[in-house]
C-alpha cells in the first residue's frame, strides 16, 4: 500500500474513533502508537488531513448536508459519514492531491469499511461536490 494511502487510512482511523469516543483527535493522535523513523512521513500526512478535516469541519459538514440528497449527517453512516469528510477535505483543500485519486481513495475506503453501497454513494457525493468546486465559495 503506497504511503499517501497508508496516511488515509490512520487518518480515517483516529477521525472515526475520535468520534465514536466522543474525545477530541488530538487526545487520540496522543495515545496512538508513535509512527517508526520510516513511517514519519506517512504520519505526518496523516496529522495533516486529520488537521485539515477539523479546521474545515464546519462548512465539509454544510457541504455533506447540503448535497447528500435523501440524507441527513446524523442518519448517515458514521464510516461514510468520517469518509466524506476525509474525501471532501482532499478534493477542496489539499491542491497535491490530483481531483479522482481523492475520490477513488475515497472509494476505496468505503470497499474496505463500509457497506456495499457506500462506495457508489461517496463516488456519487464526490464526483458531484467535484464538478461543482468552481462554484463552490471556500
Amino acid at each position: 500500500m503506497a504511503a499517501r494511502s497508508k496516511a488515509r487510512k490512520r487518518a480515517f482511523e483516529v477521525l472515526f474513533e475520535a468520534e465514536q469516543r466522543g474525545v477530541s483527535t488530538a487526545d487520540v493522535l496522543t495515545h496512538r502508537n508513535r509512527p517508526e523513523a520510516e513511517e514519519l512521513a506517512e504520519y505526518g500526512h496523516a496529522v495533516r488531513l486529520v488537521e485539515g478535516v477539523q479546521a474545515q469541519g464546519e462548512r465539509i459538514d454544510e457541504l455533506i448536508a447540503t448535497y447528500a440528497v435523501g440524507w441527513t449527517l446524523d442518519r448517515m453512516p458514521a464510516v461514510d459519514r468520517t469518509i466524506l469528510r476525509l474525501g471532501l477535505y482532499e478534493l477542496l483543500w489539499v491542491d497535491d492531491v490530483p481531483d479522482a485519486v481523492a475520490i477513488s481513495e475515497a472509494v476505496a475506503l468505503a470497499t474496505d469499511f463500509s457497506t456495499e453501497e457506500s462506495p457508489r454513494f461517496i463516488n456519487g457525493l464526490l464526483s458531484r461536490l467535484q464538478q461543482l468546486k468552481p462554484s463552490l465559495a471556500l
